[in-house]
């Protein structure tokens, strides 16, 4: 496989990898890591993410560690389909609509959270869910065949990594990073809270508002 190490030496049994994105194996790599509790670095469409098991709450802690993130911001939920996705979070008519028409794509959808989801959102009563629009992605997604945790590489309140140097500053506390090149949005999804009617906005992102509005 086409691997480049970035840290020969090895650390409480851990060696760190940049691996190149479009290698045909390294997903099943990736997600070998995930499964065992690992944290990596991945592309997306939007901007560099740290990604971990969902069902793995260790893992999620060293992310926001890593991140040193307020512990009661949620990261966000990604799988590869709509139908995984509602196992956890109550889609409305309006937002089963919206997933259609953005999904695969630069949008996240806060929404309330099933009785099973509350167990990954720590008996919260909303979450936040993607399917994010990058092949890499998406092929990591179906090997898993369950969601992952994911939120931007960067220190809480710094600016997100957009390529793969900007990455870097993490690159002894993570697994392993995917390098994707520089992310093809640059820019952070657009993110709307579709609990209550009616919705909010809660962060302007790639997808242009007016164009989301439209659909709802």
């Amino acid at each position: 496989m086409n691997i480049l190490i970035l840290m020969g030496n090895i650390h409480k049994r851990h060696y760190h990898l940049i691996v190149q994105h479009n290698n045909s194996l390294i997903h099943k790599k990736v997600a070998n890591v995930l499964i065992r509790g690992g944290v990596v670095i991945v592309p997306t469409e939007t901007v560099y993410g740290f990604a971990v098991n969902a069902f793995d709450l260790n893992a999620q802690k060293k992310v926001y560690i890593l991140k040193k993130r307020n512990p009661n911001k949620q990261l966000i939920l990604m799988s590869y389909n709509i139908s995984i996705l509602s196992i956890f979070v109550d889609f409305s008519n309006v937002g089963i609509k919206l997933a259609e028409k953005f999904w695969p794509g630069q949008l996240t959808l806060i929404a309330p959270t099933t009785n099973i989801g509350k167990i990954l959102s720590g008996g919260k009563n909303s979450i936040g869910v993607r399917i994010p629009n990058n092949q890499f992605m998406l092929k990591l997604l179906k090997e898993l065949q369950m969601p992952i945790f994911t939120t931007s590489v960067n220190l809480s309140k710094k600016s997100s990594a957009k390529n793969i140097i900007e990455t870097l500053y993490f690159e002894k506390e993570v697994d392993i990073i995917v390098d994707g090149g520089q992310c093809e949005f640059s820019f952070e999804s657009t993110i709307i809270d579709i609990v209550h009617f009616p919705y909010v906005v809660i962060r302007e992102g790639c997808l242009n508002i007016k164009d989301i509005l439209k659909n709802i």
